[in-house]
């Protein structure tokens, strides 16, 4: 095969996938008896060195990506150079054939994928994984892993150095009752591989060697999906700031909906975030953040309330971690959140909203209805650091009236008020 590289020099690079039990096939063993540079991981290499001969070829063992990139690149063209990659299942999945197309341009690369590890995983258990969410932990840090997994019932983790099955199951060790992992370890290798199903508390006390191929997270009690036409996570909900008559409530203590709408939108949740809910009530700003694919912790002091929360969340289809306790002192044994919404506190909402500030990777929301807070709540968003902003949100519900007639029916006005990290602000404004 040849192809024109990004930089119009042709630099042909066939990439096979391998490592997940299939042997190599005619084209890979002949690709690299020919080979006279092959890139991959050592177990790559080792492997297809007791499959076929490439003494001749010059051996690249994959580490940081760009020295291997380095040296294709400088591997000229011509005199019968030819390039061979070897990497895990399917290249293209999370793979290197990303950085390589980018390097080099999509034209100069041959790609004959294997079967992802995430595919194999899932075909040991006999599940579908079309519904899965599949992310990468890879060289990141786990957070996000871990906020996904609290999320979705279905979630499929690619693992890496500092970010396995421990460091997953730390994550998941509070408030996950149902959840099951599923380490998939040295994946089509007929002497060392092990698919065992753990609790995050049995894969935490656990010490795990290379090579993880994958973690499945499963809430078993929805792992069974109806036929899907749209793979991945379920398509985000049709509608929001829901009518309060949708949740179970308390003598209308509930977020209107008027106000939960402008709430989620400077709260911006989505897949991969944790969105704390403080003095949640009903629960259902954690529900709405939820079913737009954040985790959600909803923290409420009264027992009753927590039963609602719960409730809520599975009405809607949804995990809400429900967390009994009072604000700011129960918030010391959470993980740090990306958006807090404050939704209640009494004579605590200024330590509330500072405890929840200083630790907010991005925004906290607070509504309230006292006009005496807003200068304290402002003042505890701009000392930790945040850039205070607000409304005063006044709304007049259409009502019927005998006669088949209308009137116009006020609800309390409420001061929103927010504040975002700086940090945030300035990249949200270069993207623009």
């Amino acid at each position: 095969m040849t192809g024109t590289s990004g930089t119009g020099t042709a630099a042909p690079v066939l990439v096979f996938g391998t490592g997940t039990g299939e042997p190599l096939g005619h084209e890979a063993r002949r690709a690299l008896a020919a080979a006279t540079l092959v890139v991959g991981a050592r177990r790559h290499l080792e492997a297809a060195g007791r499959e076929e001969r490439t003494g001749r070829a010059e051996h690249v063992v994959l580490g940081p990506l760009a020295p291997a990139l380095d040296r294709i690149a400088e591997h000229a063209p011509g005199d019968g150079a030819r390039v061979v990659v070897l990497a895990s299942g399917d290249p293209g999945f999370f793979g290197i054939v990303r950085a390589l197309a980018e390097r080099f341009g999509a034209a100069a690369l041959d790609v004959r994928p294997g079967a992802p590890s995430v595919a194999v995983a899932f075909a040991r258990l006999g599940l579908a994984w079309d519904d899965a969410v599949v992310v990468s932990a890879h060289g990141r840090d786990p957070r996000s892993a871990v906020n996904v997994c609290l999320a979705h019932p279905k979630v499929a983790v690619l693992t890496g150095p500092g970010a396995g099955p421990a460091e997953l199951a730390a994550g998941l060790a509070h408030g996950t009752e149902g959840r099951v992992l599923v380490v998939a370890t040295a994946l089509g290798d007929p002497e060392r591989e092990r698919v065992e199903r753990l609790t995050p508390a049995e894969a935490l006390a656990r010490d795990w060697p290379d090579p993880v191929s994958v973690v499945l997270c499963l809430d078993e009690s929805r792992v069974l999906s109806p036929v899907r036409t749209v793979a991945g996570a379920a398509a985000g909900p049709g509608r929001w700031a829901l009518d309060e008559t949708e949740f179970e409530h308390r003598d209308s203590m509930i977020t209107k909906f008027e106000v939960r709408a402008l709430a989620l939108a400077r709260l911006g949740p989505r897949t991969g975030d944790l969105v704390w809910d403080i003095g949640a009530g009903s629960g259902s700003v954690a529900v709405e953040c939820a079913r737009l694919g954040a985790a959600a912790v909803a923290v409420e002091k009264t027992p009753d309330g927590v039963g609602r929360i719960r409730a809520n969340a599975a009405a809607h289809g949804v995990y809400v971690h429900a967390v009994h306790g009072s604000a700011p002192a129960v918030l010391d044994g959470l993980d740090e959140p990306d958006a807090v919404f404050v939704g209640g506190g009494g004579r605590e909402l200024p330590a509330i909203v500072t405890a929840c500030a200083r630790r907010a990777r991005r925004s906290v929301v607070v509504a309230l209805a006292a006009l005496d807070r807003v200068p304290e709540v402002r003042a505890a968003l701009a000392g930790a650091g945040l850039v205070p902003e607000g409304v005063l949100l006044q709304s007049s519900r259409l009502a019927p009236l005998p006669g088949e007639v209308t009137r116009l029916a006020a609800t309390n006005p409420v001061f929103l008020l927010w504040g975002t990290r700086p940090a945030v602000r300035a990249s949200e404004g270069a993207t623009q």
